[in-house]
């Protein structure tokens, strides 16, 4: 089923500028992006070109009927085309304020803007001289994730499966930037939890023996086995150390 075809199923037959280019995309991804690699046959490809092109051109698209054609579900269909875009090199701009309208977080486009700016200024300080100039933080990932991270801190419902679909980008890759920015910003991005005074707090039998095993060995060591004591919490923090090394890494690796 060629292109012509597909756009006619999805009511888009009239647009020959939309065709074409959608016809050109499928010839450019054919040349340099195998997109067996990702599991989707010719039909699905086509449907993703014509989406990318409507994106290019500014066509209204209706995504669930596209879906619906290629026979995948919601999720599949959205990390396929997410990596068939950036496997052909189509890059997406993502404005803050056109995000906030879309999401209806209007009131939060300041402190986006703001929190974005540390962020990148935090996190260039933290690399060496020599890698500062090959680190892109333009990218529509670092906008989504801290534009999530405010929703989340003002206690505003984002769907975060939409905002990564809009960004282009993949789970892990947009999860890798968000605990970056936490662990650079979390006096911007972070939500201080109030502790309880344990002394205060009354244990319950049955809520103690559903705990996980680390929190009862913590109980059940004596005061005198300190070493016991401190065993666990410097386990953890080595492990927390490790991950967010990875991440950071992960985060100035991005081109």
């Amino acid at each position: 089923m060629d292109i012509t075809n597909i756009a006619k199923k999805l009511g888009l037959s009239d647009n020959n500028l939309l065709i074409r280019k959608a016809a050109e995309i499928r010839r450019l991804c054919d040349v340099q992006f195998d997109s067996s690699i990702i599991g989707i046959g010719e039909i699905c490809k086509a449907v993703m070109c014509l989406e990318i092109a409507a994106s290019r051109l500014e066509v209204i698209f209706d995504r669930q009927a596209a879906i619906k054609l290629s026979g995948m579900s919601e999720r599949a269909y959205s990390r396929s085309f997410n990596t068939l875009q950036n496997g052909v090199g189509v890059k997406i701009k993502l404005n803050i304020k056109e995000l906030a309208i879309q999401f209806g977080c209007v009131r939060m486009i300041s402190t986006v803007q703001k929190g974005l700016s540390t962020y990148k200024e935090r996190f260039l300080s933290s690399l060496p001289v020599s890698r500062r100039a090959n680190t892109d933080l333009t990218r529509p990932v670092f906008t989504a994730a801290a534009f999530y991270l405010c929703a989340k801190k003002q206690k505003l419902k984002v769907d975060n499966f939409r905002l990564i679909e809009v960004c282009g980008t993949s789970e892990s890759e947009f999860s890798c930037v968000l605990t970056s920015m936490m662990d650079l910003c979390f006096d911007l991005f972070g939500v201080s939890k109030e502790k309880k005074d344990t002394k205060e707090t009354k244990v319950d039998q049955g809520l103690l023996n559903a705990l996980p095993l680390k929190r009862r060995y913590e109980d059940v060591f004596s005061s005198d086995d300190e070493c016991l004591q401190h065993l666990l919490p410097k386990r953890k923090k080595k492990i927390e150390e490790t991950k967010n090394k990875d991440c950071k890494s992960t985060v100035a690796s991005f081109d």
